[in-house]
């Protein structure tokens, strides 16, 4: 019986402060001003993605119809490694080092949806990585691999990858990832890179580039 009557009490006690709660919520002006400081600060944060997603945004090129996206030439140091030098289709140049016997160029595309297509929103591209691998698979497994990053971008805010992983939530615009087919590396070999609807391709544009090829295929 005890325990009925502290129960019947504490029942009673947390109704009186749900009530009292309620008045203090909805009564004057302290709610108004509680939802618009809510409201303001959601604007704010909206507005602070939308402006790191225009940041990251600008890291991308504009795809009109096939171009060439990249030229690449490789210089040999030593056995199995490569000095590679990248131009790409605004002419800023990138050194790097790769080792292994092959190299691939892998780049981040845009598309968008065919309304927004037929609106004049082309694709739109972005360098991402070059990297190297070997031919024999015991040593592609066990020995070094070399990656290197071409992302630009100074923005915190991956728009992407963002993307990608929200695809059934956003299906105006597909993120999708682009590679060109493994390539072997062959000293003073010259390659180009271009970029199409159907993805990426890479092809030699020098007769050691054009052996290089010939001879691993």
């Amino acid at each position: 019986m005890a325990y009925t009557i502290l129960a019947i009490f504490f029942i009673a006690l947390s109704l009186t402060i749900v009530l009292g709660a309620g008045r203090l919520l909805f009564k004057g002006r302290w709610f108004m001003g509680w939802l618009r400081g809510m409201t303001g600060l959601c604007f704010v944060v909206l507005s602070v993605v939308l402006a790191l997603s225009a940041f990251d945004f600008f890291s991308y090129k504009q795809l009109i119809k096939e171009q060439t996206i990249a030229s690449i030439s490789f210089t040999k140091l030593d056995d199995q490694r490569f000095a590679v030098s990248l131009v790409d289709s605004s002419g800023n140049e990138q050194n790097f080092e790769l080792a292994g016997d092959l190299w691939q160029l892998d780049a981040r595309i845009l598309k968008w949806n065919k309304t927004l297509a037929g609106l004049g929103l082309t694709p739109g591209y972005r360098l991402d990585r070059i990297s190297g691998r070997y031919l024999a698979l015991e040593e592609d497994r066990n020995a070094a691999r070399t990656v290197h990053s071409l992302n630009t971008s100074k923005s915190v805010l991956d728009v992407w990858q963002w993307l990608r992983s929200s695809r059934q939530l956003l299906p105006l615009v597909d993120a999708s990832y682009g590679s060109a087919t493994y390539l072997p590396m062959s000293d003073g070999a010259l390659y180009s890179v271009s970029l199409s609807g159907s993805g990426l391709l890479a092809r030699p544009l020098n007769e050691r580039a054009t052996t290089a090829v010939t001879a691993w295929q």
